[in-house]
């Protein structure tokens, strides 16, 4: 044990001599992921609540034809402005992206409406555009809630209740938590978390095996009194400290960002506290075995600097995967999903920010199969670094 701490002391204190890769492993990944993911999370909560008070400008061609609607528009917050002069003209416009949304009232509007007909209204609008359809559909929904209060008055001066037309009342009954509901937009700091951990260890992974067999150092550091399985075993637990220094970071880093996202103006309040930032950390401190042992058994096999960044490149994206599809799938924890790490991780991860109870076996079979994956991998690595080849 004595001389495996010395190499892993050894290995610490290279690492902290390179400042510029320190400075990139340690702040990039575990402060830059956050930074970004509140920027976007809150850059999307405020347009989406401006947009429901906001003055809208919306364009129209034949306004004078329906005097009532514009009215209606009107008092939903939309301002009626002047149109293209025709139809050809609006169309042309919102192909290029000059105006966003026209509404067309044909001329015979009211002497359709007059004759109980079906009066028609053309909303012309580029759904291909994000940012113009957003306006469009709260022109579309606005007159649509015109029809609606014509209908039911057309109804009543039939002497017909408007309710004849509601066959079923449906009452919502919504049982989720301002937690669980956070879930929704906080599902992915999961992903950021494995890849803060992975890059916190990549550089030095990299520096240990490539690295030194690229600078000669590798053969010297051999010849020491001491085995190469200890020699591995150093670099690896090197690896996993700066690993556990990055998801600690990328952790604490979450959740002061976490106060400056305005969650609870969308009914959510994330279950993000000191006890389950903690809770997350032992959560994932298994994946900083296998991470480390992963990354050091494929930089292993490389003969320089730049290949090794090539393929644990490769390596960062693996792990991210599984969460991806399940995050797009909307997957529920299951006992055979547990065996997979990462993805495990994620799951139970979820079910803490949710403040959901959790289910111990879950947390011990992700427990137990992260932890004998990496055992398993670190072995591998300490018996191929006996191998002849290794001094290239």
């Amino acid at each position: 044990m004595r001389t495996l701490l010395i190499v892993f002391v050894k290995e610490v204190i290279d690492n902290f001599r390179d400042r510029r890769t320190l400075v990139s492993a340690l702040l990039m990944g575990p402060l830059l992921g956050p930074m970004l993911f509140a920027f976007v999370i809150n850059l999307s909560i405020e347009r989406s609540l401006s947009d429901m008070d906001r003055s809208m400008k919306l364009p129209v061609i034949g306004a004078a034809h329906a005097p009532n609607l514009m009215r209606f528009l009107q008092s939903r917050n939309l301002e009626i402005v002047d149109a293209p002069a025709d139809r050809e003209a609006a169309i042309a416009a919102v192909k290029a992206g000059d105006i966003d949304v026209v509404v067309i009232v044909p001329a015979g509007f009211g002497a359709q409406l007059g004759a109980g007909e079906p009066a028609r209204v053309e909303l012309v609008s580029d759904q291909s555009d994000q940012e113009a359809e957003r306006d469009a559909r709260r022109a579309r929904n606005a007159i649509a809630a015109y029809n609606q209060q014509l209908a039911a008055l057309r109804l009543i001066s039939r002497g017909v209740s408007p309710t004849v037309l509601q066959a079923i009342n449906v009452d919502d009954v919504d049982v989720s938590t301002p937690s669980g509901r956070s879930g929704i937009l906080l599902g992915m700091m999961s992903y950021f978390f494995i890849f803060a951990l992975l890059m916190g260890g990549m550089y030095l992974a990299i520096d240990t095996t490539a690295g030194e067999r690229e600078r000669g150092s590798l053969e010297p550091l051999l010849s020491l009194p001491v085995t190469r399985e200890q020699l591995m075993l150093g670099k690896v637990a090197a690896t996993c400290m700066f690993m556990a220094v990055s998801l600690m970071l990328s952790l604490w880093s979450f959740f002061f960002a976490l106060r400056f996202m305005p969650l609870e103006q969308l009914g959510m309040t994330p279950n993000f506290g000191p006890g389950v930032v903690l809770a997350a950390f032992f959560l994932l401190a298994p994946f900083i075995l296998l991470g480390a042992a992963l990354m050091t058994l494929v930089a292993s096999f490389t003969r320089s600097y730049k290949e090794a960044q090539t393929w644990l490149s490769v390596v960062l994206i693996a792990p991210t995967l599984p969460i991806l599809v399940v995050s797009i799938l909307n997957v529920r924890p299951r006992l055979e999903f547990m065996f997979v790490p990462s993805l495990s991780q994620h799951l139970v991860l979820q079910d803490l920010i949710k403040n959901e109870p959790l289910q111990w076996l879950h947390v011990a079979i992700s427990v137990t199969s992260t932890l004998l994956l990496g055992s398993a991998l670190t072995w591998i690595c300490a018996k191929l670094y006996r191998r002849e080849g290794l001094l290239g």
